[in-house]
């Protein structure tokens, strides 16, 4: 009898059911587990959201919640419960209120609010790790590994018309000046979730990829959708105000083959518009999960088009993309899918391309992993 059958025939066995916590994970075949969510209280709806967008059902007669969901053993991803239309981020990791991580599952992933950004808020998940999910090689300090010099700047920036903020990172025991860049956009996000420091500073160590000079790009929350994309305001600002002031501050190269930008989500989109249209400063672009369906004037997939459109430019460029990015925006498109044309409109004009799906969603949690593939995969192939 499976586990909702159980609780259907007995709900007193709940604490039984979920005495090693929630989700449930159960064997299905050589590839794949059993999934099942659960959660227990009076609401009118209930719903998980994030890596993973279903309803959970009711057991009638009872204040018990379920979903279970067939997934690959290999999934990494963050969810949270929701209750009503809603789908807010939890605030905290209670376990309470309208939007709530999973109460069941002691796992949880902080996004912490970006102290330079006075509109951006602390929010929270839970951390849904299934037992084929890859190691995390690179992320994590490491005995023995100095961590990296970090300063922040603030740039009074007449492309988007008031003051923007950057740190700095340099592995330590390198030069102070003369490094290629790796220009990183959601910049407190890509420090303190990705970890992006902590994975160059293991790779450089390693001897696995040479030192860069890592830019982290603070743009505020509230104004992250108009300034983080293909809008030429972000171009100007990384051409005419960052590149200067890092080249003055510390000597970086002003020609692209060595220089790197990169990015998640809008980020992976703003990567991809940069080394497209700066080839003279940038020489490769990692993108994650780029939000390709973009467009100006709600023109879909935009810069997929402008790939075949333009002269082929020498960039190398690392994409990828969650297997499960399967859900459709309004306009019907997927997150997979636009990554998936965006790969084939790179390869079909002769780029340098790394491109692979894991198996998880639109999830930090992937991308931390991920982001030295790309960096080891652009660095290279050049």
């Amino acid at each position: 009898m499976g586990i909702i059958d159980r609780l259907a025939a007995d709900p007193s066995l709940w604490k039984e059911v979920t005495a090693g916590g929630t989700p449930v994970v159960e064997p299905w075949d050589d590839d794949h587990v059993l999934v099942t969510f659960l959660w227990r209280g009076d609401a009118a709806r209930t719903r998980i959201c994030w890596g993973v967008w279903d309803d959970l059902a009711r057991l009638p007669g009872t204040d018990i919640w379920h979903l279970s969901k067939v997934m690959p053993a290999a999934t990494r991803t963050v969810y949270y419960l929701a209750h009503g239309d809603g789908d807010a981020m939890p605030r905290d990791r209670s376990g309470g209120g309208a939007a709530h991580v999973d109460p069941g599952n002691p796992r949880h992933q902080h996004f912490p609010a970006d102290p330079l950004d006075p509109t951006d808020e602390d929010v929270w998940a839970s951390v849904l790790e299934l037992p084929d999910a890859p190691p995390e090689q690179w992320t994590g300090r490491r005995p023995g590994v100095t961590p990296g010099h970090q300063e922040t700047h603030t740039i009074h920036s007449a492309a988007f018309g008031g003051d923007r903020h950057i740190v700095l990172h340099r592995p330590a025991g390198v030069p102070e000046s003369g490094l290629p860049a790796l220009v990183v956009f959601d910049g407190y996000n890509s420090r303190e979730v990705l970890r992006v420091p902590e994975t160059l500073d293991n790779l450089v160590a390693a001897g696995r990829i040479p030192p860069h000079l890592a830019i982290f790009v603070h743009l505020p929350d509230a104004t992250r959708d108009d300034e983080l994309g293909a809008v030429p305001a972000l171009r100007d600002f990384l051409r005419s105000e960052v590149a200067p002031f890092a080249r003055t501050r510390w000597g970086m190269p002003a020609t692209g083959g060595r220089n790197i930008v990169a990015g998640a989500s809008r980020g992976g989109l703003a990567a991809a518009y940069l080394a497209l249209e700066l080839p003279e400063l940038f020489g490769a672009a990692i993108c994650q999960s780029g939000s390709f369906w973009w467009g100006p004037d709600g023109e879909p997939e935009w810069l997929t088009a402008q790939v075949a459109a333009r002269p082929r430019a020498g960039v190398r460029f690392y994409l990828d993309v969650g297997a499960d990015e399967t859900r459709p925006d309004p306009n019907g498109l997927t997150q997979v899918a636009v990554n998936r044309r965006m790969r084939d409109a790179l390869l079909a004009r002769g780029y340098d391309l790394h491109y692979t799906e894991y198996a998880g969603s639109h999830d930090y949690v992937n991308w931390r992993r991920t982001f030295a593939d790309g960096l080891l995969a652009v660095i290279r192939s050049r």
